[in-house]
């Protein structure tokens, strides 16, 4: 922590440098950790069925392979070519390779690399906006998880607790020291944060006999209670509904496929990163807005 006070206040050009060479880094992990953590808990959602409903499956005494964040290693879905480092390296190894396998020479998926340029470019952007190390390094630990919880979220229509619960107690801890809001803004805010989406869905259902949203989004809320206090929920649920409506129904529209659910979770994310950045200056421009209206 020492070093980064030093480096961020004698040379703030290198600590952004080092920071968003730390997001490229992390937003390789996260293309892992996108990809990676659904099939974990599909595999131990299974393991827990066959153990409570067929405790003498065949399948529950073979040994499994091991499947987690770090094994095995990458490899090409295509062909099995093993990941070398060099072929690791953050967007330069998917430009070395022009986007393709080094081993079949199939096309790469241009997401892996945007979401490494997405990590380094919101990185330094937290990393510019808040005035502190104590700030900017929660800051960004959020902006981590927030990307993470967007893309699973896009892919598979689920937030995992791992992520959604781990950071709304770390948002809890990180305003015990009153980083970023008053605790008891804080607690307020998680549970509110939950209490109306809920409310919300659940009336929601008694009209149209239905589920809206789904759990994982009441807990993406609370979290942002948590980290900005009960002040930050009116911005996020306006700014994601908004945004779910126009992108969402323009997705549903442009698909045609207007009865099929879509994802709220990365309008959520979305609302609640802006909120990070300038929440303040929201909440300050809705108070006049209200009472010059008034």
């Amino acid at each position: 922590m020492e070093f980064l006070h030093t480096l961020y206040y004698q040379y703030p050009g290198m600590f952004h440098l080092y920071i968003g060479i730390l997001g490229l880094l992390v937003g390789s992990f996260l293309n892992v950790v996108v990809y990676r953590l659904p099939v974990m808990m599909e595999n131990e959602y299974r393991r827990d069925f066959l153990e409570y409903f067929t405790p003498d499956s065949p399948e529950l005494k073979k040994e499994q392979p091991k499947f987690n964040l770090m094994t095995p290693r990458s490899r090409c879905p295509n062909c099995g070519h093993l990941i070398t480092w060099w072929e690791n390296i953050p967007v330069f190894s998917w430009l070395i390779l022009r986007g393709k396998c080094h081993g079949c020479h199939q096309p790469i998926s241009f997401r892996y690399p945007a979401v490494e340029t997405l990590t380094c470019v919101l990185t330094v952007i937290v990393s510019y906006r808040f005035g502190s190390v104590e700030q900017i390094l929660p800051a960004v630990a959020l902006t981590w998880a927030l990307i993470a919880l967007a893309f699973i979220d896009y892919d598979k229509m689920l937030l995992p607790d791992s992520i959604t619960l781990s950071f709304l107690w770390l948002g809890l801890i990180v305003n015990y020291f009153g980083i970023f809001r008053e605790l008891h803004d804080a607690v307020i805010g998680a549970a509110l944060g939950y209490g109306v989406l809920w409310s919300v869905n659940a009336l929601f259902g008694l009209i149209a006999r239905k589920n809206g949203m789904g759990n994982g989004d009441f807990k993406l809320t609370a979290l942002f209670g948590a980290w900005f206090g009960y002040q930050c929920l009116p911005a996020v649920i306006i700014i994601s509904s908004l945004l779910g409506l126009v992108i969402g129904g323009t997705l549903l529209l442009v698909r045609k496929e207007r009865s099929h659910p879509f994802p709220f979770g990365p309008y959520i994310t979305i609302a609640g990163f802006i909120f990070m950045l300038f929440g303040d200056a929201i909440n300050d421009g809705y108070i006049h807005f209200v009472l010059g209206g008034a």
